[in-house]
């Protein structure tokens, strides 16, 4: 299944006076229930790509698990929109209270849940990776053109894990968070250490995000869009490097700026 809706959507397109009829490319939405171990643990509604990187990365995110080696088995139907997850070492399924859940592809609190499992798997970031502004810059200006996706539709996020220097991969979904799941997953079931890596972002940053950046264990966020009081509190408690409103020739550092050479990293607000 794509992540655009194909052939597109019939619409009447009007621009002041001018009107036409249009096939209008959309973000396809799908919901894909996770069964764990033969019991319905969640439904994730989401782009219907990528999905095992998506199921992996929840999945380690909830706490579930730490490493991809301990799952069995992962099978994703697009078809019946169910994916079939066996572990090694079976859990109960009342162990994380995550007996049928709706995760919303919106923000804030179709993720009601999240904080039981933070306590397990968050943790503060010791990373020594270091940044210049002008490849913050070149990395966001990398994200925004690699996504035909967005330039189709307008209704994806993009989360990219790269180097100072070059993106390395991709994901992409109408969730902010899925996409971010899909990251990890990638970066669990291709053995991709956290060392040395950052996240590009096209999403808000807010608290939920930043606890998976932690999760992660990714040291520098850069994001295209806005933060969130609670998700700086939490980047400055936890170690990590948060930069915002990343557009152009613009960004915003809110946290731990020793990490962006090239700056004075004890400026005085006026």
């Amino acid at each position: 299944m794509s992540i655009v809706d194909e052939p597109g959507w019939k619409t009447i397109k009007i621009k002041g006076t001018h009107q036409e009829n249009v096939s209008e490319a959309i973000a396809a939405e799908f919901p894909l229930t996770l069964m764990l171990d033969g019991h319905e643990f969640a439904t994730i509604v989401c782009s219907p790509g990528q999905l095992e990187d998506l199921v992996v990365g929840f999945l380690a995110s909830e706490g579930v698990i730490r490493t991809a080696a301990e799952i069995k088995e992962i099978q994703v139907d697009v078809y019946t929109g169910f994916s079939h997850i066996a572990l090694h070492k079976p859990v109960q399924p009342d162990q994380f209270d995550h007996s049928s859940r709706i995760i919303g592809s919106c923000c804030g609190k179709s993720r009601q849940f999240y904080f039981k499992s933070d306590a397990r798997v968050a943790k503060t970031i010791t990373s020594e990776l270091e940044v210049t502004v002008d490849q913050c810059m070149q990395l966001m200006k990398g994200l925004m053109n690699s996504s035909p996706e967005f330039e189709r539709t307008g209704g994806v996020h993009n989360a990219a894990l790269a180097t100072p220097t070059d993106l390395l991969f991709t994901r992409t979904d109408i969730g902010r968070h899925n996409a971010l799941d899909k990251v990890f997953g990638a970066m669990l079931q291709g053995n991709i250490p956290a060392r040395g890596k950052l996240v590009v972002f096209s999403g808000r940053v807010s608290s939920e995000v930043l606890l998976k950046i932690s999760k992660m264990g990714i040291g520098i966020i850069l994001s295209k869009s806005a933060v969130t009081d609670l998700a700086v509190k939490l980047a400055d408690e936890l170690g990590i490097t948060v930069i915002g409103f990343l557009r152009g020739d613009r960004m915003n550092i809110y946290t731990r700026p020793d990490r962006v050479r090239g700056i004075d990293p004890y400026l005085q607000c006026d």
